[in-house]
């Protein structure tokens, strides 16, 4: 038999199940940490269905349409794929339906990053071939594939049949507690795409997160932790148990119990230590404490040698790298999966936001400062709402910061400082930098040929080099601000807390292995899954005399109750994902995976493994389980109910503020 014969009979389903399970495969290996998991049970399943289902809708058409259907199914399962391909590669994240409802593609392909976009396709031409391979064949072939001609009555049917299995599956597994958590009340696309595929994950990521299908919240039973003296805690006057008792919506009676029962932090002896002072806060592109040199970046090292140590500090990345990792910064919140957290929050009541919180307590001087397209991830609307008088590039700040790309940080903070250091003036500044945006090399970025001569001459590759010269932009405008507050006579009356928004995954390589210039940096393999995240946390005041080592894990989610409670301000630490990082509360980092880090151990939840990382703690193997699961079901309660807090705009509801 002729190999044309044999094609003439295998029908056009099975085809589309073989290039979307190809497809499926291929992503899955580029993209997943795990390869071999439950994964490959469900999403094989899915891609039957998902296969069957679009040939049967094909089959809807007349004979000429039809094959136009195919072709065109085909091309956008290619386009579909190498989009979310190459966008992994670039943001170490799925693109969401919800970017490209929120203009988040368009900003992307139409502002300064586009250059470093197309270099990353550039880059990716290998990944683009094999996932073209499967469309290439089937045009190939197209014409000789088996096309029953069934009545169309006959065809409904088939359509119909299929897309009711499609609607019937998920209910018949969601029994398990992994899938069910995957697709339902911690439904997040990056962990769908390795539990189900891609295709699964964007019915699932468009019904959720577009559609705004209610996400019922279900939260585990916490083992109660040890009792806080609530006489000097950190909290308002807030009955959260009354609260609950005469609230009639379920979820929100849910979330008052749920903080009801929480244990709050403690005051301690570091409690209003800078009330009255200055602040500020940068929030800086892709720092991390490997671009602290006593050399390159001396301001830097000066403050985090002065300044408080936080010897465990971790930067998670989040699903929407810079704007969530700003977000959780700067709101003490885990931001919600699927969605623009920050562009969401835009029209929330927002008490604890540092601008609002210092206008609160009589400072007016408030602003904020981006170097970048001001309406860039939406701050235009996010910002104010925090409290700030907002500038970006195209609202003011254009006035002395060159539109070059990226631009700098160093003309940014020079030219905005006369708005707020004024005489006898209390401030409060928030910066958003973008000098050490990638890509981490000459030609497409004006920060490293600006500090080439500096990093020239190291004994390292190019593109650390260029990470170096980068850096040093930050480092020379934190030194151009530490000279303006000295010469008003201010800098001891004024913090400096330095974070980044994220791990530097521009670091990454597109060839040679993916983690070969963190082997350079490191002088080892780099272990992905904790070791990428250690990060750094600057806090520096001129004025502080012996500021206090702090031993304990600790996050970004951190900051902001650890802030809140340094100048003194009234907040109420059940309300936030992070705590106060120099209270007695055990340390918790929490990674957007579901892993997480504690004082004495770290899970990894792409194994599902529980490392003890303190001897003695445990005295028994079950003791260490036992640990872990209870910090599991935490960890969970807190994604869904931060999730929560930003869907029901859950402060206006606790003080009963008016939209």
């Amino acid at each position: 038999m002729s190999i044309s014969a044999k094609f003439r009979r295998v029908p056009v389903a099975a085809v589309f199940v073989a290039i979307i399970l190809y497809m499926e495969l291929v992503l899955r290996g580029l993209t997943c940490p795990v390869f071999f998991d439950s994964g490959l049970l469900f999403m094989p399943l899915y891609s039957l269905l998902s296969g069957a289902l679009l040939a049967a809708f094909c089959s809807l058409f007349s004979p000429r349409a039809r094959r136009v259907a195919e072709g065109v199914t085909v091309a956008f399962l290619f386009v579909l794929y190498t989009t979310q391909a190459v966008y992994f590669r670039f943001f170490n994240k799925y693109l969401i339906v919800y970017s490209l409802t929120s203009g988040g593609v368009t900003q992307v392909l139409s502002g300064d990053m586009a250059r470093n976009v197309w270099a990353t396709i550039f880059n990716s031409v290998l990944i683009l071939l094999a996932l073209a391979l499967p469309m290439v064949l089937y045009f190939v072939f197209a014409g000789r594939l088996s096309r029953p001609a069934y009545p169309l009555r006959h065809r409904v049917l088939r359509f119909g049949a299929v897309l009711a299995v499609q609607a019937v599956l998920p209910l018949a597994i969601t029994r398990m507690p992994q899938v069910a958590a995957a697709q339902a009340g911690l439904f997040d696309p990056n962990d769908a795409v390795g539990e189900f595929g891609l295709l699964r994950t964007e019915v699932l990521d468009v019904y959720y997160n577009v559609l705004g299908a209610e996400q019922k919240l279900e939260l585990e039973d916490e083992v109660p932790t040890a009792a806080v003296p609530t006489a000097d805690a950190n909290v308002s006057d807030i009955d959260f148990a009354a609260l609950a008792e005469s609230e009639t919506d379920e979820t929100l009676r849910a979330m008052h119990t749920y903080f009801a029962q929480k244990q709050p932090t403690e005051k301690n002896a570091y409690t209003g230590m800078y009330e009255g002072y200055n602040l500020v806060y940068v929030v800086a592109e892709g720092f991390s404490p490997y671009a602290i040199d006593p050399v390159l970046t001396p301001t830097l090292y000066k403050m985090r040698e002065e300044g408080f140590d936080f010897q465990n500090f971790y930067t998670p990345i989040w699903g929407v790298s810079t704007s969530d990792g700003e977000y959780t910064a700067c709101t003490g919140l885990i931001p919600k999966a699927g969605v623009w957290s920050f562009y969401e929050s835009h029209d929330n009541y927002m008490p604890y936001a540092l601008g609002n919180m210092f206008r609160q307590n009589g400072v007016r001087n408030v602003a904020a400062y981006h170097n970048n397209s001001h309406s860039y991830y939406h701050r235009d609307l996010s910002h104010p709402n925090m409290g700030y008088v907002y500038k970006g590039m195209g609202s003011g700040v254009e006035a002395y910061v060159q539109n070059v790309w990226p631009q700098s940080d160093l003309e940014m903070v020079a030219g905005s400082i006369p708005d707020y250091l004024k005489a006898d003036e209390p401030f409060h500044a928030y910066y958003m930098t973008v000098s050490g945006h990638l890509d981490y090399d000459r030609e497409t970025n004006a920060m490293v040929e600006k500090n080439w001569a500096l990093v020239e001459h190291l004994n390292c590759s190019d593109t650390l080099k260029a990470y170096y010269a980068c850096n040093i932009e930050l480092d020379r405008a934190m030194e151009h601000l530490l000279a303006q507050l000295t010469a008003a006579g201010v800098a001891d009356k004024t913090v400096i807390a330095v974070t980044p928004d994220h791990y530097p995954y521009g670091l990454e390589q597109e060839t040679g292995g993916r983690y070969t210039m963190w082997e350079e940096l490191l002088g080892h393999p780099v272990d992905t899954a904790f070791e990428l995240y250690e990060s750094c946390f600057l806090l520096y005041c001129a004025g502080t005399k012996n500021p206090p080592a702090v031993e304990k894990v600790c996050y970004s989610a951190d900051i902001l109750p650890t802030l809140l409670n340094l100048f003194g301000f009234e907040y109420d630490s059940r309300l936030l994902s992070g705590q106060d990082m120099l209270s007695t509360a055990e340390g918790l980092v929490i990674f957007d995976n579901g892993s997480f880090v504690t004082d004495c151990g770290r899970y990894n939840a792409n194994t599902d493994e529980f490392t003890v990382t303190a001897a003695g703690r445990f005295a028994t193997d079950d003791a260490a389980q036992r640990y872990c699961t209870e910090m599991k079901a935490r960890v969970n309660n807190r994604f869904k109910i931060a999730a929560k807090i930003l869907e029901e705009d859950y402060y206006r509801h606790v003080f009963r503020r008016k939209p």
